[in-house]
């Protein structure tokens, strides 16, 4: 099994518990407004990998891997290469190596069975959550909410961990009330270990500049650290 690969992280640290090797896969179906990677977006890019190739690879770094570290499948968007992703996993749970998916579901089908094996290959699932609204999903993204919020569920029915990231954006996923729904929604999962803002940053703009990509969000800062805080304590149930 080929996969094409962006890029490769061998002592990834916010990816997931513990030192991390992250296998960044190379296309997204998604456009969403703030990404700092749309170098990723091309389905075609990347480099041709095989899951082998990538395994052996990433099993160089195992002794860094300590209890809690291990392999992260990340993006672009890893589910837009599922077969890819099972093979790999398959050979990864084969040598004991803790495996982790930085996904924001938007690929899940139901009813794929495809999907019952990545639930059984996965110790945890990082599920970016862009916004719990449809309609402003639809405005971020280009998509539809309905497969992540979908997939959050399966995972969950399964008893997969996760770890729900939401990526703060100002004047656009900060609203209090969306985020307090998004803690509802949170609230109705038993799976979930922890809840991560992501405050958005400006570092991808030059991406967009070197690609000839118009970029949306450039008047928009940072969001202040009262914000940020003021999310945590929303989606962390303290407010």
């Amino acid at each position: 099994m080929v996969g094409r690969v962006h890029s490769f992280e061998s002592f990834g640290t916010v990816d997931g518990p513990g030192i991390r090797s992250v296998v960044f896969l190379q296309g997204c179906p998604m456009r969403c407004r703030y990404c700092h990677n749309p170098d990723t977006w091309n389905a075609e890019g990347g480099t041709p990998r095989s899951a082998e190739e990538i395994a052996r690879e990433v099993l160089k770094y195992r002794n860094y891997f300590a209890d809690r570290g291990g392999v992260t499948v990340s993006g672009g968007e890893p589910l837009l290469q599922l077969d890819f992703v099972l093979e790999l996993f398959g050979r990864l749970k084969e040598k004991g190596v803790n495996t982790c998916l930085d996904t924001s579901g938007i690929c899940y089908r139901e009813g794929d069975e495809r999907f019952e094996r990545l639930a059984r290959l996965t110790d945890l699932v990082l599920l970016d959550i862009k916004h719990i609204d449809e309609d402003a999903h639809r405005a971020l993204t280009g998509q539809s909410n309905k497969n992540p919020l979908a997939f959050a569920r399966f995972l969950d029915e399964r008893g997969v961990k996760m770890w729900i990231r939401h990526v703060l954006v100002p004047g656009i996923t900060d609203d209090d009330g969306a985020l307090m729904r998004l803690r509802e929604f949170v609230d109705t999962l038993k799976n979930v270990e922890k809840v991560e803002v992501l405050p958005y940053h400006t570092m991808g703009v030059q991406k967009y500049k070197k690609l000839g990509i118009p970029y949306s969000l450039e008047d928009v800062q940072p969001p202040a650290k009262e914000r940020v805080e003021n999310a945590r304590r929303i989606l962390r149930g303290r407010a």
